[in-house]
């Protein structure tokens, strides 16, 4: 049976793809004076953070000379941006309001730094709500690292084997399988990258959260009848 459940953040909880996409434009406009990018075309990259973007939109990686100015740039601009356009996906809030009157508990395990991180939970009012809030810069590792799912699951003193992870990312299926999560669910409507979901080996793929509801439900009556 489910005992506690937990999601990857941007693109999976919330849809933080235009501040990012401003960022990404911002760095473009102000550093190599070049026209701004649609943010449909960015969207698919907003999972890969800061460094994803840069890639996408400037070609741009760590190794590059440039590439520390232009992250900090970036990453200048964002937070002073954070929630401008952040917005819960359709669907999220009924979702996290039924996990909350059954008391099952829900927490967050995200790659973006608790410096960002942070302000936007306390912005929606979910740093009141979810049991854990796991950064990127919580443990020694990120995602796909299983340590941060690891050190949600203990925070909130269940086995690993009894937690569900929820994400938009082929690297959230990854930790999930790494840390021995009972069930890894992708959902279509995040960023995704550029790897096709059916390939992350998720155990699940849902289209919508009230579907990811109805999966706990059954869960929960096949354990029971079991």
């Amino acid at each position: 049976m489910t005992a506690a459940l937990f999601f990857d953040l941007d693109g999976t909880l919330i849809d933080t793809a235009d501040d990012l996409a401003a960022a990404l434009n911002h760095v473009r406009q102000r550093l190599y004076d070049l026209p701004s990018l649609p943010n449909g075309q960015l969207r698919p990259y907003t999972s890969r953070g800061a460094a994803g973007l840069l890639r996408a939109g400037l070609n741009l990686t760590p190794e590059d000379a440039a590439f520390e100015k232009a992250r900090d740039e970036f990453l200048a601009h964002y937070a002073q941006h954070l929630t401008d356009h952040v917005r819960f996906f359709p669907g999220i809030e009924a979702l996290l309001e039924c996990l909350d009157s059954h008391g099952l508990p829900w927490g967050i395990v995200t790659n973006k730094h608790r410096r960002f991180t942070e302000p936007v939970l306390a912005y929606l009012g979910l740093d009141r709500r979810a049991a854990c809030a796991v950064s990127g810069d919580t443990t020694a590792h990120a995602k796909p690292h299983p340590l941060p799912l690891l050190h949600a699951a203990q925070s909130v003193g269940v086995a690993p084997q009894q937690c569900w992870f929820v994400g938009d990312d082929h690297r959230d299926i990854d930790a999930a399988r790494a840390a021995d999560f009972q069930h890894a669910v992708a959902v279509r409507w995040g960023y995704l990258g550029d790897t096709p979901i059916e390939s992350w080996g998720a155990d699940t793929i849902i289209d919508a959260p009230e579907q990811l509801w109805q999966l706990i439900q059954k869960n929960h009556s096949t354990a029971k009848n079991a």
